[in-house]
This record gives C-alpha cells, structure tokens and sequence, in this order.
C-alpha cells in the first residue's frame, strides 16, 4: 500500500514524554494533515499515516512472505478456502495482528476522536494506533486501533471497551491483517468475510458502552 510506504508522523511514547502529546496533536489534526501536503496545511510533504505508540509497543508482523506464499499454493491445490483455512494460515505464519476500525468525516469529531485514541495509546489502555490523513478528494478517514492476537477474543473485547472509554460511539469493525495482506475485500470471490466482529455504541443499558456483534456466528458477545 503506497500510504505505508511514505513517511508516517508518529507519537513514540516509548521515546517521547506523555506531557508533549498534546501540543503534537494540535499540530497535526488529522482533518488537516494532507495526504501528498499542501503549504496550507500542517504538513507540506506526503504523509501516508498519522500514528501512536504506546510505551510497549514491539513491532511484529510476521511471516507474511511466507503467508502470501502458502495463500498462493492454497488457491492453486484445488482444498477449500474457509475462514478455518484462512485462521490456520495466520497461526502457521504468525501473522496474528487485527484492529478495530472506525471511519469519520473530516472535522472536529474526527479530532476528537483521534486525540481521545492517541491518548488511550499513550496511558497505556491501548497498545497502537493510526489515522490516515485528509485526502485530496475528500472523503471519511479511517482510524486503526491494533490488537496482538485476533484469535485472542477476550483481548479484542478489552480493546473494544478501552476505544469506548475514550468517548468513540461511531460503529467499530474488526478485521483480521491477515485478510489485509492477502487482499481479500468485501464481495471476493470465496465468500469470506474479511470483518470478525461489529462494534455498536449503546447508551444506557450496557456498562462497556458497546454491543459486540460475532458477524461470523450471528451471536452478540456482550
């Protein structure tokens, strides 16, 4: 993807005290940092991400050459491609990562937003997440929260509830990175659902602040 391939503007909290957040996020709200930069906006060279790292932040993405090798072979043996196959896949090749994503229309909510993650990123309530930048076009942007393990429900939830302590009430969808790196998408060609669980906002009744739907089984979770 080309946006991962130019430069990102990141938080490090491993490296950056917490009491600079702030002023970082002032400089660079996302409805106003632009994709390929502009000399009006906060930023005047391309952008591909806008991110947060949390003090024990540990880049790991796997085997994905050999996962992307082994999806090859699959397709070519003729054996079935079920979500099954595809969960196996990920464990074989320890490509394990999944996020939480929200899509907003640039502006203040989008900000706020963004500010409320980052700052969960940095206490410690969440592990990583990004923000893409405004696009030329227009359009939602799309923030990313990261979990370690998709197969690790209990650890999905947990983040779930911490984006909701952060004041998100916008519909959360949660998606494996091994559907990423394969490219598979809605309406592909084996009927897989790239999506694992949906996320929605509930006032009131529930205590977590979220209804947590498994889109796979049809069974709400909390």
């Amino acid at each position: 993807m080309a946006a991962d391939m130019d430069p990102w503007l990141v938080f490090d909290a491993r490296t950056t005290p917490a009491s600079e957040l702030d002023a970082w996020l002032a400089k660079y709200p996302p409805s106003q940092v632009t994709r390929y930069g502009d000399p009006s906006s906060p930023n005047s060279e391309p952008v591909g991400w806008i991110a947060a790292y949390g003090q024990g932040y540990i880049p790991n993405s796997g085997d994905v050459q050999g996962l992307q090798a082994a999806w090859e072979a699959l397709q070519t043996s003729g054996r079935p491609i079920t979500p099954g196959t595809l969960r196996q896949l990920a464990i074989t090749h320890h490509v394990l990562s999944g996020k939480w994503l929200m899509h907003l229309t640039p502006g203040f909510k989008l900000d706020h937003a963004w500010a409320g993650i980052a700052r969960a990123v940095v206490e410690g309530r969440l592990q990583v997440a990004k923000v893409s930048p405004r696009a030329k076009e227009g359009g939602r942007q799309v923030i990313c929260v990261y979990t370690d393990d998709f197969t690790d429900r209990l650890g999905v939830l947990e983040a779930d509830a911490a984006i909701r302590a952060a004041g998100i009430k916008c519909l959360l969808t949660y998606k494996p990175d091994v559907y990423t790196y394969l490219g598979i998408y809605r309406a592909n060609r084996w009927h897989l659902c790239p999506t694992l669980y949906e996320s929605r906002f509930q006032l009131g009744g529930s205590a977590r602040g979220s209804r947590v739907l498994d889109r796979a089984n049809n069974v709400e979770l909390t």
